[in-house]
């Protein structure tokens, strides 16, 4: 099968380098191509400094182009490019991602300037598959990966909404520095202090819950960053519209878990939901549906680190459940999340392809 050409829009990042890493083996898409910013333009791709913790994969021999440049995106299309996976500041993705995609090139974006946008879907492959589908047909030029934080909140709601209803939930959020990006976490640690507030975060994610699950009830949200490098956790406290016990949400949490498996997609775990007695945010980072390694390389092994793991559930009473949930950030929840979103589309027949569909 010969693979989709793509490219990386972002180049030093810390989410452009996971794309770039997650791109290195991948079986569907080939990369092809990185575009960035002035600070590394016209540079080799091997000299942009690698900021994530795994050695830098065999890359291609690249060289930075203009992400700003209209010629690049008409070049690129001539030369088989079909496909561009943004790591864009939400302020330069909201002209630039749209440029791209009028041209030709279908965007998948983890930026937040488009979600939420009418005619771009929002979509979590596991959630809301159906929301895909281009509003007139054809190819799918533009969508998005949703919120790195609204996942391990979404996950096991979405279970708990489908069987029992979804009357309300209070969240609060432990988030890693490597959500703030690479600049900000390495201040961070080096200063050994972080400020715990996150502006905008909460209405975000929300926001970005009621629109992908389709909900409208009330909710309570609080979301902090923490000193941890990666892995967002939730504490989280949700009203049933029907009682229930502990074991029969148990059941209907692993239940959706089977249910929703993406069987055929590389970056697809084993489960989506992995339930625990407990959350253990240093062993369980790098969940795969079915066990939890701990010293993948995520250049190979695309399903580390993209399960949820929730745990610690009780109820109080037969209408209220308590629980937290976890999971890797910037692979689950950014790059990881948008690379998966792509090969959805791509095997929903929703990009063009060149050569046998996989």
């Amino acid at each position: 099968m010969e693979r989709l050409k793509v490219a990386v829009l972002g180049a030093g990042g810390l989410v452009a380098q996971r794309l770039q890493q997650r791109l290195a083996h991948h079986p569907w898409f080939d990369l092809a191509a990185v575009a960035g910013s002035a600070r590394f333009l016209g540079q080799p791709l091997s000299g942009v400094p690698w900021v994530l913790e795994e050695k830098r994969p065999a890359l291609p021999d690249l060289t930075v182009l203009d992400v700003n440049d209209p010629a690049v995106v008409e070049r690129l299309i001539d030369e088989g490019v079909r496909v561009a996976f943004s790591a864009l500041p939400a302020a330069e993705a909201r002209h630039l991602e749209p440029m791209w995609a009028q041209a030709g090139i279908s965007v998948f974006s983890n930026a937040s300037a488009h979600r939420r946008v009418e005619g771009i879907p929002l979509v979590i492959p596991e959630i809301n598959a159906e929301a895909l589908q281009p509003p007139r047909g054809g190819v799918l030029r533009h969508a998005c990966a949703t919120n790195c934080t609204l996942l391990p909140l979404v996950f096991p709601l979405a279970a708990i909404h489908h069987a029992f209803g979804l009357e309300a939930y209070t969240m609060r959020s432990e988030q890693a520095l490597s959500g703030g990006g690479h600049p900000y976490m390495t201040r961070a640690l080096n200063e050994g202090s972080v400020d715990a507030d996150i502006p905008g975060e909460a209405e975000k994610t929300g926001a970005e819950f009621r629109h992908v699950l389709d909900w409208d009830g009330s909710s309570h949200l609080t979301c902090q960053r923490i000193m941890r490098a990666d892995g967002h956790h939730v504490f989280v406290e949700a009203t049933l519209s029907q009682p229930t016990d502990e074991n029969a949400l148990r059941g209907e949490l692993t239940k959706w878990s089977m249910r929703q498996r993406l069987h055929d997609l590389p970056s697809a775990p084993s489960q989506p939901l992995m339930v625990e007695d407990n959350v253990d945010v240093n062993a369980h980072l790098f969940a795969d549906g079915s066990a939890y390694p701990t010293q993948p390389d995520p250049a190979v092994d695309l399903k580390a680190g993209m399960a949820v793991v929730v745990g610690n559930i009780e109820m109080p009473d037969p209408t209220t459940v308590r629980f937290q949930a976890f999971n890797h950030n910037t692979l689950r929840g950014a790059a990881g999340g948008v690379v998966l979103l792509a090969e959805l589309a791509y095997a929903m027949e929703l990009m063009p392809s060149i050569g046998p569909h996989p």
